[in-house]
């Protein structure tokens, strides 16, 4: 469905009422109620046309599969899997478990819906439109911005949001390079992997995550440039300087700024190694928020930059 701007929205952009700052403790009864709606639009106006009267839909899907993981029989006690999902959502559900929902629905429509659309039509024999699910994802983000909350769906998984000019310009860039090359997906799977631990508070292991992604990207560079390095004994270090003396950035570049293999050094390995690399002794070592937020954006940019550098060789 179309966004309209109407003028109570309007009104409030004019007002400076819309803001970069989020919030992420809860999901608002105004965004659950739209989150619901786009999903309706599909849901419940569209059915595989190979499905038998009486065989599971995608509510019993959902449903079923909340309640596997949780190690429920049932999440709001309606035997009805929609309404038990939707008095659960707008009524019982925690912020984390919302946004399981929203995760696991919409990685719903884009890997089954979207990809099978022919097979989905309307009480009219009208076919779901190859565009349905797209637009609904950007309807999803659209509003989940619109709300000030710091959550956005991305590469079919629900990221925390500190910045939506970082998020705009470094991390959506950076996911869709690495989608670009097979050899990239080690580096993906770990930079996802440091989002989703960041977004349950996991600090250590993010930060774990990111050094992991970082160094995937370089291995995968030397590997698909046939550059030399040691797989069981090269270091950050060692890797970073492999991507410096085979010209993965340009000569006259690296003249200018001397100090890339400080940054590059000094940046995601350095903090990796501080705060979450080694034992922490008698005392239990906290990482604060801040820091991994700062270590996530300088991971994406970094590795944004050396794929970038890599493509344009």
């Amino acid at each position: 469905m179309a966004i309209i701007e109407l003028y109570s929205s309007r009104k409030k952009k004019n007002n400076g009422e819309n803001t970069d700052v989020y919030q992420y403790d809860e999901l608002s009864d105004k965004l659950k109620s739209q989150i619901l709606q786009i999903l309706f639009e599909i849901f419940d106006q569209y059915s595989d046309q190979r499905r038998h009267y009486n065989d599971d839909n995608e509510y019993d899907f959902l449903r079923n599969t909340l309640c596997r993981e949780y190690g429920r029989f049932s999440l709001n006690n309606d035997k009805n899997a929609r309404s038990d999902l939707i008095g659960w959502f707008l009524n019982k559900a925690d912020i984390d478990e919302q946004l399981d929902f929203v995760e696991l629905s919409f990685r719903y429509l884009e890997l089954v819906v979207q990809k099978e659309s022919y097979n989905f039509i309307d009480d009219r024999g009208r076919r779901l439109p190859a565009h349905a699910v797209t637009d609904a994802i950007e309807e999803l983000n659209h509003r989940i911005k619109e709300d000030a909350t710091g959550y956005q769906y991305a590469e079919s998984i629900i990221v925390r949001v500190d910045s939506q000019f970082i998020h705009s310009d470094v991390v959506k860039p950076v996911l869709s390079l690495l989608r670009e090359s097979d050899s990239y997906d080690g580096s993906l799977d770990e930079f996802l992997s440091a989002h989703e631990h960041y977004r349950h508070g996991s600090y250590k292991e993010c930060l774990v995550d990111c050094l992991k992604s970082f160094e995937s990207l370089m291995k995968a560079i030397h590997i698909k440039r046939g550059w030399h390095y040691d797989p069981k004994k090269a270091t950050a270090k060692d890797l970073i300087n492999g991507c410096l003396k085979n010209g993965l950035i340009p000569q006259y570049l690296q003249t200018q700024m001397s100090s890339i293999n400080n940054m590059l050094e000094s940046g995601i390995p350095t903090i990796r190694n501080k705060e979450a690399g080694h034992g922490q002794g008698t005392e239990v070592s906290q990482v604060e928020e801040h820091l991994c937020s700062y270590m996530l954006h300088i991971t994406a940019s970094n590795l944004l930059f050396l794929a970038e550098c890599e493509r344009s060789m």
